[in-house]
């Protein structure tokens, strides 16, 4: 029988997290993958051809929440990373994680012939960073490396300072980022305006009681008013220059940014009961990221020939397949991360920590 970590490694100890933030985790990513399924299988070049059909208009919300996800997944980082701090065995988890999935998929890829042994391949097996532009991966181990920086910066402003950043910061990414004056924009600094964002509410909180509304209506709203920006420019727009997605087609837009923090300050609220079941699920969330969106291969394998969701598509199924998919998808990636962890990063962890004795 495995004995715990010792105390060395911190983060590895027993902590109840809140199953409220935990469970908001798991949503999140399900909404991730319902985007994969819409943007990575061809499906939107399919729909732009028949714009205004009720069916589309169910794609179009299914597939809206990708970019909103992605500051859902951060602010939840930020919010716990700004009153703690980067250790050896933080850290070295996330990146052996990253490269694991990395190895072991492509590997899979070669021996089944889907994929040719190259100089590329060996790159994209051992190689974690691999776009610092638009590759969430990528700039998340990235972004880790400067919490320990942005933490002096943010213990070092005061509270009318920060705030000031924070306004300075939408009004170039968000404001001027939405209203495409070509505001250039990387996955590495985005969540870097993210951590300002949810490190202030850690901080000081965002009291919105003298408004007599609540987070669950402004979220509500924000929901609301997202679906309804698709739906109506997908109908009136389909002619015009105008993109269904343009509040919400990065993670930077208005209401992509709007919709996440409304969303994370009522999870962040909800009293909800500790559950074992939703934390252990929540701590493969990340993994089921690396797996399902490993690579332009893995999205061509999973979406366009083995699961066919154009071909679905035509079909009276299409709705039923695209629900079931995706919870097949995500059930799937939740078992196979759950037995890494169990019987991979575990062990090895405990052996590092016992082999070295690594002081962190």
């Amino acid at each position: 029988m495995m004995k715990k970590l010792p105390p060395l490694w911190p983060d590895v100890k027993s902590k109840e997290r809140n199953s409220n933030l935990e469970l908001y985790r798991i949503i999140v990513m399900l909404l991730i993958v319902a985007h994969h399924y819409v943007v990575n299988s061809g499906l939107i070049q399919v729909m732009e051809s028949e714009p205004l059909s009720l069916k589309n208009s169910f794609f179009y919300l299914y597939g809206m929440w990708g970019k909103t996800g992605i500051n859902c997944f951060v602010l939840i980082t930020g919010y716990f990373m700004c009153k703690s701090h980067i250790t050896v065995y933080k850290f070295l988890k996330l990146l052996l994680q990253v490269i694991f999935y990395d190895v072991v998929i492509n590997l899979l890829f070669i021996i089944a012939g889907y994929q040719e042994m190259s100089f590329y391949s060996l790159y994209q097996m051992l190689w974690p960073v691999k776009s610092v532009a638009d590759g969430f991966v990528s700039c998340f181990l990235l972004f880790y490396l400067f919490i320990p920086f942005l933490n002096v910066l943010i213990m070092n402003l005061d509270k009318r300072m920060h705030l000031s950043l924070i306004a300075l910061l939408l009004f170039i990414y968000t404001f001027l980022g939405t209203t495409d004056l070509r505001v250039d924009m990387n996955y590495l600094t985005w969540f870097v305006v993210l951590y300002f964002i949810s490190s202030y509410i850690r901080l000081y909180g965002i009291d919105i009681s003298r408004f007599k509304i609540g987070w669950g209506i402004m979220s509500i709203l924000s929901i609301v008013v997202s679906a309804g920006s698709v739906l109506v420019i997908s109908y009136i727009g389909h002619n015009t220059p105008l993109r269904e997605f343009v509040l919400v087609s990065d993670s930077n837009h208005i209401l992509a940014v709007a919709t996440s923090i409304c969303l994370f300050m009522y999870f962040k609220d909800w009293k909800l009961k500790h559950s074992h079941f939703i934390n252990v699920i929540a701590t493969t969330t990340f993994g089921v990221l690396l797996i399902h969106a490993n690579s332009d291969i893995m999205r061509q394998w999973l979406w366009r020939d083995t699961l066919d969701n154009v071909g679905a598509y035509h079909t009276p199924y299409a709705i039923l397949h695209a629900l079931v998919s995706v919870a097949a998808v995500f059930i799937l990636c939740v078992f196979i991360d759950y037995i890494r962890i169990k019987w991979i990063e575990k062990p090895l962890f405990y052996w590092i920590n016992n082999r070295f004795k690594v002081k962190i």
